[in-house]
């Protein structure tokens, strides 16, 4: 949980105000900086997959340590360089270390948790949303210093998470039965069939989540309306994550409990659609949250349950690379049809939102996200 906030609260203390730092006081061209940025992303989200591979060959520790000390690395670079070829490096290098330890952190924390995965989870994104909260805070002040600064601070807080990564945190043994390739590995999460249709079904919830990112800053017009999103998104999961999912557990159980998430996340694009002004953007926000909450500890126990406790950081390695790509896919959508108009915008994201909730209502009637692989 620890280890989550503070890689949290060092990322984004430094990345919101990356673009601008690359396009003011270094001066690169809008190309540059969507290279620098689109390398970070792909390097992380396309090497997710052999991150969450090497996490259940070598253990989840070492993956976690070695994860925290590229990002290190990377953040330094960034701070000390000022060339396009090091900056992509560095970017790099900064994503390939949240694909090291992103897999394992989730694997470690579902073996330690046993049968309390799900309120496991939800603590977890408790910190999760804390790091979020406090680090673009922190951030502002550094940067309205000199950017470079915020990029050191960033560093020593992973280099202080390393070390206490490597004294504090116990070593989890995987087990390796037989003789096993990469390959093969990756065949058997490939021939999981319950879990590939659950994972291609979930993109649609991903994609909706991500607008907080994406839709809402777009149509929001200022930095303040912006904070004030991903405050009131923050504080939701942060004050009600526990007992959003005590109370949906109790009532719904897992599966049905993803289905009403993915049907709240589709509902957050109704009130821009129907209301014009910033109290809309708000409630859109806040509904995205909520609905995340609800969705993200029952998605992720799902993953490990339907995974069979086999290979468990090579699934969420896999499935955070099928989202991911997804991810791109939807924001290239959600982009094109708010091109057209917001109206085009919000609509084209709700029907995203409803083919992803008759998925999920398909599979859990048909019992698939029941299904336990062997």
């Amino acid at each position: 949980m620890v280890n989550q906030f503070t890689i949290n609260v060092g990322f984004y203390m430094l990345m919101p105000y990356l673009a601008g730092y690359l396009a003011g006081p270094l001066g690169l061209a809008g190309w540059a900086i969507g290279l620098v940025l689109g390398v970070r992303n792909f390097s992380q989200q396309g090497m997710f997959l052999l991150g969450g591979t090497l996490a259940d060959r070598f253990g989840y520790k070492p993956l976690i340590v070695a994860g925290c000390l590229l990002r290190t690395a990377g953040f330094t670079l960034l701070g000390v360089v000022n060339s396009l070829p090091a900056l992509v490096i560095a970017s790099a290098a900064t994503g390939f270390a949240g694909a090291l330890f992103n897999p394992a952190v989730r694997a470690y924390l579902a073996a330690d948790a046993g049968e309390r995965r799900v309120e496991a989870f939800a603590l977890f994104n408790v910190f999760y949303q804390g790091g979020i909260l406090l680090g673009p805070l922190i951030g502002l002040a550094l940067t309205t210093v000199d950017f470079r600064l915020t990029c050191l601070v960033a560093a020593g807080v992973f280099a202080v998470l390393t070390v206490l990564q490597i004294r504090a945190l116990p070593s989890h043994t995987v087990a390796v039965t037989g003789r096993r390739t990469m390959v093969g590995d990756w065949r058997a999460v490939v021939s999981n069939r319950p879990f590939m249709l659950f994972a291609l079904v979930m993109v649609g919830s991903n994609v909706l989540s991500f607008q907080v990112y994406l839709a809402l800053p777009l149509q929001a017009g200022s930095q303040v309306l912006v904070m004030a999103l991903f405050v009131v998104s923050a504080v939701v999961a942060i004050a009600g994550q526990l007992r959003i999912t005590s109370w949906f557990r109790q009532r719904f159980g897992s599966s049905q409990s993803i289905v009403i998430g993915a049907a709240v996340l589709t509902s957050a694009f109704l009130p821009p659609l129907l209301v014009k002004g910033n109290a809309a953007l708000i409630v859109s926000a806040a509904l995205l949250a909520l609905g995340t909450a609800v969705v993200f500890p029952f998605e992720m126990d799902t993953i490990v349950r339907l995974s069979g406790d086999r290979l468990v950081a090579t699934h969420y390695g896999f499935y955070n690379t099928i989202v991911g790509v997804g991810i791109m896919l939807g924001n290239l959508f959600a982009g094109t049809v708010f091109d057209i108009s917001p109206v085009s915008g919000w609509i084209g994201l709700a029907v995203v939102g409803c083919v992803c909730v008759a998925g999920l209502h398909v599979l859990q009637r048909s019992r698939t996200l029941e299904t336990v692989s062997r």
